[in-house]
């Protein structure tokens, strides 16, 4: 069956368009974002995959128009890490998405979509300028997988001051065809900068593309690693369909998780345990109007400081008013972040990213209110080495050390100051493609 792609704003009736054109375009005419339709029934075997290569050869093709054979050597290449389940006590279970190479979760996504834009650029003869907004870990991990890519320019926006030590070694590292901007503001600026260039006619001729997870070729393959976490629980312990407890910010990691769900994938509940940037887990409880954002306040767990977060209208879209039903939503403050940090470090033997303590501590609240003990997935989203000053708060120890990281330090860097108004990224995008063509 044929798949094709709408607008979360456009009518029933509205024509779809191909994977290859939403990839390209990111966002939709309308300012929408793309889903796929009709969702499809996971292939017989799914849960037999051996590697997690394997499994995205079984599920992807028909939601890419590319032929499974085209498409096995860009997922091998693109997906070589592991991604360990780690048991703990009372069956909560610890899904490890950090092995890649910027060691955080978005490697899945990102990677995976460098080779699918690279592959479109080609095919269309033209080239794209990826522009990205990160509050994190988004922007090395594109940064990472697009660089050096004929066809491809990248320009990343992030946060002034509001992203670990850590963080920005790896956002700021030169790398070809790469080029890092230090935003004067919030992620939530640099999101509506990356929203406004999109319709900006002067930048029309730049062949824009996202690389957030507002683009649908970098959410689709993060519908992968639910499945596979749910597949290695099943076939562990023969459990009844897991709670799966996601670290969520701009919402794109719960929504790949919902997707994975529509697709067929068993799932007790999600639980979108957030940091004080509460909206979401407001609204789930009916204390917040649809789209009443508000504004980002910066916290420990700094990937997931978004006040306004796209994919809401993803999730809207997909699941209406079933949404309260099928996600529990927590709001955990920084204080709680640090004990849950200490606690599973001290009785768990697992020291965790700020990310997944935020995730451990909204399982744990969510067992509390709930009393439902059913077996959980709680997704770990970074290695804690990228956030040593959190880590040393929680526990008094130094962070583990980790050879990847420790060698930015004497890495050259590329980076430019940007105010975080339209002119400004107006201006810096045409340089900045011009000094690349």
């Amino acid at each position: 069956m044929a798949v094709s792609y709408h607008s979360t704003r456009a009518s029933g009736e509205a024509a779809g368009v191909d994977f290859e054109t939403a990839l390209m375009r990111g966002l939709a005419p309308d300012g929408g974002l793309y889903l796929p339709r009709p969702v499809l029934p996971l292939p017989a075997g799914w849960q037999a995959s051996r590697s997690l290569p394997d499994l995205a050869t079984l599920v992807l093709p028909p939601y890419l128009g590319v032929e499974r054979e085209a498409l096995e050597p860009l997922l091998q290449a693109a997906l070589d890490f592991p991604l360990p389940l780690v048991p703990l006590a009372r069956d909560r279970h610890v899904l490890e998405l950090f092995h890649g190479p910027t060691m955080a979760f978005k490697d899945v996504g990102a990677r995976t979509m460098a080779r699918l834009t690279a592959a479109a650029a080609a095919h269309r003869g033209r080239s794209v300028t990826v522009l990205v907004a990160t509050s994190g870990d988004t922007g090395s991990a594109v940064a990472d997988a697009f660089k050096g890519l004929a066809r491809v320019r990248v320009a990343l926006l992030y946060p002034e001051d509001m992203v670990s030590e850590m963080q920005e070694r790896q956002l700021v590292t030169a790398r070809p065809g790469v080029q890092a901007f230090r935003v004067r503001g919030t992620f939530d600026d640099c999101q509506r900068l990356v929203k406004g260039a999109f319709s900006d006619p002067a930048l029309a001729q730049l062949g824009l593309s996202s690389a957030n997870s507002i683009n649908i070729g970098r959410l689709l393959p993060q519908a992968l690693y639910y499945l596979w976490g749910v597949a290695r629980l099943g076939r562990s312990t023969g459990a009844p369909a897991p709670v799966v407890t996601v670290p969520s910010g701009n919402l794109g990691n719960l929504t790949g998780g919902v997707l994975a769900e529509k697709m067929g994938m068993p799932v007790g509940r999600f639980v979108a345990a957030h940091n004080v940037n509460d909206f979401f887990p407001e609204f789930l409880e009916g204390r917040a109007e649809a789209y009443a954002f508000r504004p980002t306040r910066a916290t420990l767990s700094n990937a997931m400081d978004v006040g306004a977060p796209s994919n809401f209208e993803r999730l809207l879209a997909l699941l209406g008013d079933a949404l309260p039903e099928r996600v529990w939503g927590v709001s955990v403050d920084d204080d709680a972040t640090l004990g849950r940090m200490r606690t599973s470090a001290r009785d768990d033997g697992y020291l965790p990213c700020p990310h997944t303590a935020v995730a451990l501590e909204g399982l744990e609240r969510y067992r509390a209110v709930s009393g439902d003990t059913r077996p959980a997935i709680v997704l770990a989203t970074a290695h804690p080495a990228k956030f040593p000053d959190a880590v040393r708060r929680a526990t008094g120890e130094p962070a583990p050390r980790s050879p990847q990281l420790e060698g930015l330090v004497d890495r050259q860097r590329n980076v430019l100051p940007l105010d975080a108004e339209p002119a400004a990224l107006r201006a810096a995008l045409l340089d900045f493609t011009a000094a690349a063509s």
